[in-house]
């Protein structure tokens, strides 16, 4: 099971990030040409918004049951080795304040009347949430 959930979590990875890259762009083109939101924005703003909470829940249950997650928090040192760190604190929760942005930035488009507004809050938001994502990915684990 472990395994299993820890390739998802890896694989979905490049999934979430590729539509977060993707929505960034067409939001920015959108708000940038001046042309209104519609049901299509919406939608493909929500792409991201569902694939980076999948990757969040898939990490979540990937901390608790894994060997190097919760464990090494608990266990003390943790603080003292950065790799460590990196994996039981630093990962999760910038990265759970990283779809709290993303999460923001959708929410905001339903309570916005002003196309560019809607379009500027997922673009900001939803970049702010990958550059907070992108600088917490433990790269050597990842690529290597």
């Amino acid at each position: 099971m472990y395994t299993g959930i820890q390739h998802a979590h890896s694989g979905v990875a490049y999934l979430a990030l590729a539509a977060l890259i993707f929505v960034i762009f067409w939001a920015l083109i959108g708000s940038l040409s001046g042309r209104e939101f519609t049901e299509k924005d919406r939608k493909i703003a929500l792409i991201g918004f569902i694939l980076s909470h999948i990757q969040l829940l898939l990490g979540l249950i990937l901390y608790f049951v894994s060997p190097v997650g919760f464990s090494l928090l608990t266990s003390g040192g943790a603080m003292s080795d950065a790799a460590a760190r990196l994996t039981a604190l630093e990962h999760p929760l910038i990265n759970i304040i990283a779809i709290v942005l993303i999460s923001l930035g959708y929410i905001r488009t339903k309570k916005l009347s002003n196309s560019r507004a809607k379009f500027r809050s997922v673009y900001m938001l939803y970049a702010v949430g990958l550059v907070l994502i992108l600088s917490r990915i433990p790269w050597a684990n990842w690529l290597g």
